[in-house]
């Protein structure tokens, strides 16, 4: 839960801290769909869209149980994902031999 800040460099520091979190848990999770790439046979298992609206129906109903604006959760969440699928879709690739770089 927020704190009520008195300052703006209280509000900096709080959301400095936060990023730290942030990009610790998006580094854990990049891990794991890298791990993923492993169990997807082709690159449409990769991009699995109707896991896409499973997840982001998941982050919206999150949302609103926490406190957050779903829009700016779903927004942040498809952004993320389209990012975490390039990342796969390379893994994917380099586990099949195949160099998309070149391509």
């Amino acid at each position: 839960m927020a704190v009520n800040c008195t300052t703006l460099e209280q509000v900096r520091s709080n959301i400095d801290r936060l990023d730290q979190q942030i990009v610790t848990l998006l580094a854990e999770r990049g891990q794991y769909v890298s791990q993923a790439a492993r169990f997807k046979k082709d690159t449409d298992g990769v991009k699995a869209p109707q896991r896409v609206e499973q997840v982001i129906s998941k982050v919206r109903d999150l949302s609103h149980t926490v406190g957050a604006n779903p829009d700016v959760t779903e927004q942040v969440y498809r952004a993320m994902i389209a990012a975490f699928i390039q990342q796969e879709l390379a893994e994917h690739a380099a586990l099949a031999g195949v160099d998309r770089s070149s391509a």
